[in-house]
């Protein structure tokens, strides 16, 4: 595939997850698509999880907005950077946010199949994250990965 249809693609995903509208979102997946957050710790595959995992982003985050900012590609990948804007609602992390809007870069790693988006890495910084959204880390990623998600300083 060429880089501009890639672009195209990630274009007009990137424009449907910023409407919040995941039935225009899933037209770009292929069936088989594996959407990683790291971040999050999480990783949703096929059509109905990746349904269900962007339906949950957006109660989290109501108003989602990426701008993509570059892009560079080979024959296979498409990786793109900008920045993330995003309010963190609800207490689905453990927490309560102070409903402010953030705004962080992101950095997204796509695969292509059969004219489709097969894989998403979305990677932003949770603490960039947690930081904006008046919240502790500590206490999200708890949540997200359990005792294994805290640091634990080491004695002196």
């Amino acid at each position: 595939m060429d880089s501009k249809r890639m672009f195209e693609l990630v274009q007009g995903l990137a424009s449907a997850k910023s409407r919040q509208n995941v039935p225009a979102a899933m037209q770009f997946l292929h069936p088989d698509m594996v959407l990683e957050n790291p971040a999050f710790g999480s990783t949703a595959k096929g059509h109905a999880e990746n349904e269900q995992a962007l339906n949950r982003f957006f109660m989290s985050f109501p108003d989602y907005q990426v701008e993509l900012q570059g892009s560079a590609s080979n024959a296979e990948t498409l990786i793109c950077w900008g920045k993330v804007r995003m309010t963190m609602t609800g207490n689905r992390f453990g927490v309560m946010p102070n409903g402010k809007r953030t705004e962080m870069p992101v950095f997204i790693h796509f695969t292509f199949k059969d004219d489709l988006i097969a894989s998403e890495r979305f990677f932003f910084d949770l603490s960039t994250l947690c930081a904006q959204s008046g919240v502790s880390t500590d206490s999200v990623r708890q949540k997200l990965f359990g005792s294994a998600g805290v640091l634990i300083p080491a004695a002196h």
